[in-house]
């Protein structure tokens, strides 16, 4: 059915918006007589997008239907929508673009449920394009109708439904533009499919401005915290010349910017200072330099959680103070409180998300906007300190009794995990092009981010906030399309990947040729950890049965091959990643291999678990 467009009555250059300001627009002629479909392919090619991952279905058939002539796009189809979710997170995370999902309605556009809640938590742009049934049967149950967007408000910056072909492209630019402002993150776009489907009259509505629409969500719609930001540099420039014992403690906010790494470097070198990363601040500072503490937090380094706990002055860049990263909020940093109340230390907080700020732990100083602007400025006021001789002999004792070292192969009679990924490291590290880990949740998750080296930034791609197994193949594959050039890892756990194995055969139908090491322990390794400790090792359906993760991967069309011998490892490793092609690698591990250091729930960060005979004596 075609939808006449009434003329659009003009009345001067602006319109107003839901907040009272006026948009400016221009009128845009260049897309009268496309369809709706052809429009949001057009607007998408304005954007610069370069690859879609999504799924086709009834609603959003005309949008299909004019990518079949559209060039512009390279089109990856999953096996499944959330795969497609992941699949942009991963192409975000490593291309600093927003990465575009095309889905149909109802389940089509609910199963991008947990991806879009992922790239809320890890602040990941997302723009997500679904299918809706006509604006006539909207409201009336009709076949695969679902309230998208109020079930999508939570777990979105923004989202809005077209009702108008008019409109469509100005709200299409309005969702990027929105999931790069400020923190990035998901918005959705709902498209009916009469919109899609009229062809437009007149001509189109596209602003050409930067003010963007106001926020639906309720979490994130707040004004911008009134603070002299000058002032507040300068002020946290203060407390960091006169600091004794300070440390740094950066956050993925590092590295949105491409700068980011280069100057959080420059204020470490400049200042001596120590450098901890939380999980997704991962790679913003290279491991190798004498100033780093790696990760801290729950499965941090003893050395990263004792640094802070004994810090005068902690600077938090980017960092959201979750409460995996810093155990008890209440006996977070008590030397640096301490010394916040005398004006001698105390936290500085650098976050361009206000709700982030003073949310869990309370800051003497904060600095509100873009991290790296804000510490590009910074620099201009901070003393030069050649070294600091005391605080860093300590930090180096610390790393002496306390150190992250595997089992060598040698003095193993089963495979170690940790092993595994210490010579997967050794092994890439020779490597001529830059390696990109991504990662499931569980076990495997944490042993990779404490025994991979890390030194180039967005080299970790992972699910933080949301711990969502299954989120390492499909992020591997988005971002092996995003960097071809890339050695793409995906480090997985046996539970984790089965949760979204099936997305293999996208790999070798594409050609995306990304490596897949499996580390099997034949259980839920993270649940199992816990359940000893806190339920006598009551270990509650917490193992599964395996399938044969090689004859999948064979079936699927992808070359594997098995890991069962100590004297093997490095051979098989060096498979792997010389395989032309996608490739798997499932490894036998030991079973009941604890994650250790272990903060558990309610603990300071420097009680922690240091072996795993404690996990029995913490029990009693």
């Amino acid at each position: 059915m075609k939808h006449r467009v009434v003329p659009v009555r003009l009345s001067g250059s602006s319109i107003s918006t839901k907040s009272g300001g006026q948009l400016k627009y221009t009128l845009d002629r260049s897309l009268m007589s496309m369809t709706g479909g052809q429009i949001v392919c057009e607007m998408l090619r304005r954007q610069e997008v370069d690859s879609i991952f999504g799924y086709p279905g009834g609603a959003i058939l005309p949008v299909f239907d004019a990518l079949h002539s559209c060039p512009h796009f390279r089109f990856i189809l999953p096996r499944h929508e959330q795969g497609a979710g992941h699949m942009a997170q991963g192409y975000a995370r490593t291309s600093r673009k927003p990465g575009v999902v095309l889905t149909t309605s109802g389940p089509g556009a609910t199963n991008l449920i947990t991806p879009l809640q992922d790239a809320l938590k890890d602040g990941t742009p997302l723009v997500v394009l679904t299918g809706e049934v006509p604006t006539y049967a909207m409201g009336t149950d009709a076949f695969q109708e679902a309230d998208v967007i109020g079930i999508t408000g939570p777990c979105t910056k923004w989202n809005t439904v077209v009702r108008d072909i008019r409109d469509l492209a100005t709200q299409i630019n309005d969702a990027f533009r929105i999931a790069m402002s400020g923190r990035p993150g998901p918005v959705l776009v709902a498209l009916p499919k009469d919109v899609t489907s009229a062809v437009l009259e007149t001509p189109a509505r596209v602003a050409s401005s930067q003010c963007l629409p106001k926020l639906n969500n309720p979490v994130l719609r707040f004004d911008a915290l009134k603070a002299n930001r000058s002032a507040s540099i300068k002020r946290s420039a203060d407390l960091i010349n006169k600091a004794e014992r300070p440390v740094l403690y950066a956050g993925n906010g590092v590295l949105s910017c491409a700068e980011g790494p280069k100057v959080l470097a420059q204020l470490a070198e400049t200042a001596c200072i120590p450098v901890a990363t939380s999980l997704l601040g991962i790679g913003c500072f290279d491991e190798n330099d004498p100033k780093s503490l790696q990760m801290l937090g729950m499965h941090g380094t003893a050395y990263a959680n004792k640094a802070i706990q004994a810090a005068d002055l902690v600077i938090a860049l980017g960092a959201r103070f979750d409460d995996r990263a810093i155990g008890d909020p209440d006996r977070f940093a008590p030397v640096a409180r301490a010394a916040g109340k005398d004006q001698r230390g105390g936290i500085i907080h650098f976050e361009i998300h206000p709700p982030h700020i003073n949310k869990i732990i309370q800051c003497n100083e904060f600095v509100q906007g873009d991290v790296t602007a804000g510490l590009t400025e910074l620099l201009h006021h901070v003393q030069k300190v050649e070294s600091r001789p005391e605080w860093m002999g300590q930090i180096s004792k610390w790393k002496k009794t306390f150190p992250i070292k595997p089992t060598p192969p040698k003095q193993m009679t089963q495979i170690s995990p940790e092993c595994v990924i210490r010579l997967l490291s050794d092994l890439t590290e020779k490597l001529s092009k830059q390696t990109i880990i991504t990662t499931g949740v569980g076990s495997h998750q944490m042993w990779a981010a404490q025994f991979f080296r890390w030194t180039a930034n967005r080299s970790l791609i992972t699910s933080g906030g949301a711990g969502t197994m299954g989120f390492g193949l499909p992020a591997a594959i988005g971002a092996q399309v995003a960097r071809p050039d890339a050695m793409v890892i995906d480090i997985d756990g046996d539970a984790s990947l089965s949760m979204s194995m099936q997305e293999m055969a996208v790999a070798a139908e594409f050609g995306i040729n990304i490596k897949i090491l499996v580390l099997n322990n034949n259980e839920q390794a993270m649940v199992t950890q816990w359940q000893a400790l806190d339920y006598d090792k009551r270990y509650s359906h917490a193992h599964q049965r395996n399938p044969d993760f090689v004859k999948v991967a064979d079936g699927m069309g992808i070359k594997a091959q098995r890991l069962d011998a100590v004297s093997d490892i490095t051979d098989k490793l060096e498979w792997l990643i010389r395989s032309e092609g996608p490739a798997l690698l499932e490894v036998k591990v030991e079973e009941k291999v604890p994650v250790l250091p272990w903060v558990t729930p309610g603990k300071a960060l420097d009680e922690m678990i240091i072996n795993a005979s404690q996990i029995d004596t913490s029990r009693k």
